[in-house]
């Protein structure tokens, strides 16, 4: 009884106990560990108007019937739009849309000017490109603290083949599947590149933060030098960072990092084909010097060059070091892009400093994973 008594006792003292026992900003450090997808939220009010905002409070409720849930602000500018509304549709943000789910965060009034959507049912807008869509109409509203739960039964849904945008610890992040998840199917090799995709993304997303610049990750793709991953600095050289985006070999610093570092066998006919679209014939004399230096002096560094002035906008620098695998070879590329005046490419500089760092980090933590 003496036990009873005193536990009654503890639940009285907690009963009364104010509830807040932490800050608002230490709760959403704890709920950024759980990583989230991220969906814009859309509908149409009385007068036709198109409403959206970012939401990463989505979560599935329901298989039969199909229901699905989100939470708003009550202070959220369009909160009476969507109170009043009987529809909306769920956006699910691919990976490359970073920009889209910006855009639909901020309070502007113009969120859909020059963006393509389609009509979706009762006319809520669709917005293109996304991973996938729910149209839902809105069946109840519950009250949640500062924020109000909108449920909604499905009644129309489309998935696309591309990867979903994701969201946690208060960054965007990329999906990577695990390399040891359950029903598995990709070779070997393609396992170990993805392990080294998923450790250096992490890794240049803090070096990313750390140093403010824009970095990429490279692949030695089927063709040629690809980009699979960008990390933005608050002052990005361009808005057009596209992943997928294949580079030449010969005059990106992506490039020559793998024509140094790779076995020739594998970029003798790429070499090739990009010298046979320029006004030398043969081989290039001064190739194989250039990319001895590379090598000798572990980083590529280009300066000034005008080649990607249509896609960036001007002259840019670049800097370039490799990541091996554990058994030696080059299987990545750290690269950072910035504008001429403001990269700076010195051997000592914190950005070659610390972009070697980081890509020896890298090497080692797949020599001792491998």
């Amino acid at each position: 009884m003496e036990t009873l008594k005193r536990n009654h006792e503890s639940r009285e003292d907690m009963e009364t106990r104010p509830t807040s026992l932490f800050d608002p900003r230490e709760l959403r450090q704890v709920l950024g560990a759980f990583v989230t997808g991220v969906t814009v939220i859309t509908t149409l009010d009385a007068t036709g108007t198109p409403h959206g905002l970012t939401a990463n409070s989505f979560s599935s409720v329901s298989l039969d019937p199909p229901l699905v849930l989100w939470s708003q602000s009550l202070t959220a500018p369009s909160h009476p739009v969507f109170r009043d509304t009987d529809r909306f549709a769920v956006n699910i943000l691919a990976e490359d849309q970073v920009a889209v789910s910006n855009r639909f965060a901020r309070g502007h009034s113009d969120k859909f000017s020059d963006y393509s959507i389609l009509p979706g049912l009762g006319g809520v807008p669709l917005l293109e490109g996304c991973a996938a869509w729910l149209e839902c109409r809105k069946v109840a509203s519950y009250p949640g603290g500062d924020h109000v739960v909108f449920l909604g039964q499905v009644e129309r849904i489309e998935r696309n083949a591309r990867q979903p945008l994701v969201f946690g610890g208060g960054r965007y992040l990329v999906a990577q599947p695990h390399d040891g998840g359950a029903g598995a199917t990709v070779s070997g090799p393609n396992i170990a590149r993805l392990q080294a995709v998923r450790i250096a993304t992490r890794a240049m997303a803090d070096l990313s933060d750390e140093l403010d610049e824009t970095l990429g990750l490279g692949v030695w793709g089927s063709h040629g030098p690809t980009i699979v991953r960008w990390e933005e600095s608050k002052r990005p050289v361009s808005e057009n960072l596209r992943t997928g985006l294949v580079l030449p070999v010969l005059s990106s610093a992506t490039g020559l990092a793998f024509a140094a570092w790779l076995p020739s066998e594998l970029t003798a006919a790429f070499i090739e084909s990009e010298l046979a679209t320029t006004s030398v014939l043969g081989p290039d004399p001064e190739l194989p010097g250039k990319l001895a230096h590379i090598r000798a002096t572990g980083v590529v560094r280009l300066v000034a060059t005008e080649r990607f002035a249509e896609l960036y906008g001007g002259a840019i620098s670049a800097v370039s070091v490799p990541v091996v695998g554990p058994d030696g070879a080059m299987v990545l590329a750290l690269t950072a892009i910035g504008s001429t005046d403001g990269l700076d490419t010195s051997d000592g500089g914190r950005l070659v400093t610390g972009m070697r760092r980081c890509a020896d980090s890298v090497s080692r933590r797949l020599a001792t994973s491998g």
